[in-house]
């Protein structure tokens, strides 16, 4: 089964980019560096942000849905990002280094299956899911802090 996976759409945080710290707060957003060791998941870009790139910690409604799934958690997104990545029939190195938890949703937004496994093993799980009839979607989070990570779809 073929898919892709998606990384934000940052026109909604572009008019975040470059505000002063004290503007970013009234926004209830914040700013970060990498440091030397890098890190910081982009949402975006779909990599870990490198030393002395710049990221914004925003909330994000990730589950818009008019269902019970609704949901909303911090995201980091690299400041300047203006490209969304996608990623066809690859994981990306950013999902691979970390533990995931997927969570297939239909079509009328509804949870069907979840799981947590390594990123690195979560291709198989993806390709089952997505060949079931049910499931419209998936959504990856990181499993640790349960921060969204971004969606796959049939590709």
């Amino acid at each position: 089964m073929s898919y892709r996976i998606s990384g934000l759409d940052p026109t909604p945080f572009i008019h975040l980019y470059h505000l002063p710290d004290e503007a970013l707060h009234a926004h209830r957003a914040a700013r970060y560096v990498a440091g030397a060791e890098g890190g910081f998941p982009d949402r975006v870009e779909l990599r870990d942000a490198r030393p002395g790139e710049s990221l914004l910690l925003v909330n994000y409604e990730h589950q818009p849905a008019d269902t019970p799934y609704r949901s909303r958690h911090a995201v980091f997104v690299l400041e300047g990002a203006t490209t969304a990545a996608t990623f066809h029939d690859e994981i990306p190195l950013l999902f691979r280094r970390r533990m995931m938890s997927l969570r297939a949703f239909d079509a009328q937004d509804m949870l069907q299956e979840a799981a947590v496994m390594l990123g690195d093993a979560m291709e198989p799980t993806v390709q089952e899911w997505l060949a079931d009839e049910r499931v419209a979607y998936i959504h990856a989070h990181y499993a640790g802090p349960g921060c969204y990570a971004g969606r796959i779809d049939r590709g």
